[in-house]
């Protein structure tokens, strides 16, 4: 309950939430049986687990202070790439070296421009069927609609009502003992009710790194960063408790939750 505004608390907010989980139960069903792909996604995934043990690594974030920021000293360290990192790509003039996405919006509407990018691809179960699960570079991974923190290859993800959290994740599985967090700016111009599905009316969007990375027209949801910091918690904590840490060297973010740095004394 902690995580919940009393004020943002509609009908429509709970019937939606109610049907997310109810359309849920065939995923988690298939996810948990035996099955082939169920199977064979999860011996994926068993095989990043502790490959990259005491290594750093930086997550990247979507935030508008991308934009702005020198993302070549980037290109010798291990990096994650998260939902539409892609439109970045021509900027930053090098690959990252995982991709992670989970939300659901944006695998339906952008899944054939997702399908080009060559590098490892964490992609969510419940969207697997717009992807080649032959496809040696796709690692659908399942994502709870709890809370907590996982690092078994063989159970879910927590969503944490943001991408990163579920990279947090996947990069404290595969042993990285530094995760470094850009792009967290924890700040939206737009104001609404979180995780309601929206259609797209202003021609360039500000609440991301490129005007056209939720263009007009498309279906898009504002996130719960009151969720979403509370998920951080949980990962910092877990993190200091195995003597590994996350630095968030976002310029200007407005998170508070990790140790801060400055972007530009990390190389």
């Amino acid at each position: 309950m902690n995580r919940i505004d009393p004020s943002q608390i509609t009908f429509n907010r709970v019937a939606a939430a109610v049907q997310r989980r109810i359309r849920d139960i065939p995923d988690w069903f298939f996810w948990n049986m035996p099955f082939f792909e169920s199977r064979l996604s999860k011996s994926r995934l068993l095989t990043t687990a502790g490959s990259q043990s005491g290594k750093r690594c930086f997550v990247i974030g979507n935030g508008p202070s991308l934009a702005g920021m020198d993302l070549s000293p980037l290109e010798n360290e291990i990096t994650f790439g998260l939902n539409r990192i892609y439109l970045l790509f021509e900027k930053m003039n090098f690959l990252p070296t995982y991709y992670v996405c989970v939300n659901e919006l944006v695998l339906e509407q952008f899944s054939s421009e997702i399908r080009q990018l060559k590098m490892l691809k964490f992609i969510n179960w419940n969207r697997r069927q717009f992807f080649d699960i032959n496809d040696v570079s796709v690692i659908p991974v399942r994502v709870s609609l709890l809370d907590g923190f996982n690092a078994d290859p063989f159970r879910a993800f927590f969503g944490g009502g943001t991408v990163t959290y579920v990279a947090l994740q996947i990069a404290y599985l595969m042993g990285f003992s530094e995760v470094i967090l850009i792009g967290l700016d924890h700040s939206f111009s737009d104001k609404g009710i979180p995780n309601k599905v929206e259609f797209r009316i202003s021609e360039q969007d500000t609440n991301h790194f490129h005007p056209n990375y939720f263009p007009k027209g498309v279906k898009w949801q504002l996130p719960d960063l009151k969720r979403s910091e509370l998920a951080y918690e949980i990962a910092r904590r877990k993190f200091e408790n195995n003597g590994r840490r996350i630095i968030d060297a976002t310029v200007n973010g407005k998170c508070l939750v990790f140790e801060k740095k400055n972007y530009s004394t990390l190389f």
